[in-house]
């Protein structure tokens, strides 16, 4: 019998975001970092850090999937406006738009 080898991570692999307790900006990086490295992991503290994180050297590199469970919570909270380039986002929006950027699929739950 011919053992095939198996590789030591899935090809993308996908991380559950647990939305219910992101109600403000600290919240949701904080909840990201466990997420993608495990508890008081961290994965980035604002868009530019979560952009340099999706480059490589702070845990999991693209491409991967982040399933957000109740995403809708930090849709409600997350909503100060910041600018993309020249485009005003609310900050929920601004998240998505990085990590897809990055080459992170979102799922939205």
């Amino acid at each position: 019998m011919t053992r095939q080898p198996q590789p030591d991570h899935p090809a993308h692999p996908a991380y559950r975001l647990d939305g219910r307790g992101i109600t403000d900006r600290v919240a949701f990086y904080t909840a990201l970092g466990a997420a993608l490295n495990g508890p008081g992991g961290y994965y980035g503290g604002n868009l530019d850090a979560l952009a340099d994180c999706l480059r490589g050297g702070f845990g999991p590199r693209p491409p991967f999937t982040l399933v957000w469970a109740d995403a809708e919570t930090a849709r409600r909270h997350l909503t100060g406006r910041v600018f993309i380039g020249e485009r005003p986002l609310d900050y929920f929006d601004a998240i998505l738009d990085t990590l897809r950027a990055g080459g992170v699929a979102v799922e939205l739950r």
